[in-house]
């Protein structure tokens, strides 16, 4: 047995909960987690934006929309190597991994076919199933609800029966906040306790002086 000084790098990942905020249904792992992971924010403000509201003060009338976007690599190439083990990989490529973060985007078919059915039954408003609710897990300190908006995938090296041996996957994501959940909903519940976690790494920052910044009073 060998020893070694690293860490045990921890994976990210997505997982999928019933509808509603259920039980895990599927927990997906990154094989490879991104070099880079990019976030950015629409700020929801009131006032300030010029017109009748100009003179009045800046106000935030909820959390920032928020948006994730990463990409990640998947490769059969070393289970490849150890065919005897791993049978999906030889029948499959990565298949099965590109397959599974498709269903994050699209309804089962059992779920189509329901609403054709209620639709031929005569039904005047049929209003789609509730999807199943995505978390985004990145450490244990950012696990946030989110909805999958941006799905593209990059095939490459393939087998002879034309089966993807490796792929590149980019997520864009949408963060659900408690405007999209409500209070009550288990992923409202969740998405406050993210926001909560990030308030308070930010104390952990430290004050800066106004003469590090080149100041020694405000005007």
């Amino acid at each position: 047995m060998s020893l070694t000084s690293s860490p045990r790098l921890i994976k990210g990942g997505l997982v999928v909960l019933a509808p509603g905020g259920g039980a895990v249904r599927r927990t997906i792992a990154l094989q490879y987690n991104p070099d880079s992971l990019s976030r950015s924010y629409q700020v929801q403000g009131v006032g300030g934006d010029g017109g009748g509201d100009r003179a009045q003060p800046f106000r935030l009338k909820g959390p920032a929309i928020e948006t994730i976007k990463l990409e990640a690599e998947i490769d059969a190439t070393d289970q490849l190597e150890h065919p005897e083990s791993n049978a999906n990989a030889v029948a499959f490529g990565v298949g099965p991994q590109i397959a599974l973060l498709e269903a994050l985007v699209n309804p089962s078919v059992d779920e189509i076919l329901a609403v054709a059915a209620a639709a031929q039954n005569g039904t005047l408003e049929i209003l789609p199933p509730e999807a199943p609710l995505v978390l985004f897990v990145w450490s244990r300190n950012r696990v946030v609800p989110v909805r999958v908006t941006e799905f593209s995938v990059t095939e490459e090296a393939f087998d002879p029966s034309l089966n993807p041996i490796r792929a590149k996957v980019s997520l864009g994501l949408r963060v659900l906040s408690t405007d999209d959940l409500g209070f009550a909903h288990k992923g409202g519940t969740m998405f406050l306790s993210y926001l909560r976690v990030r308030e308070t790494l930010a104390t952990k920052a430290g004050a800066a002086s106004l003469a590090s910044i080149g100041l020694t009073n405000l005007p």
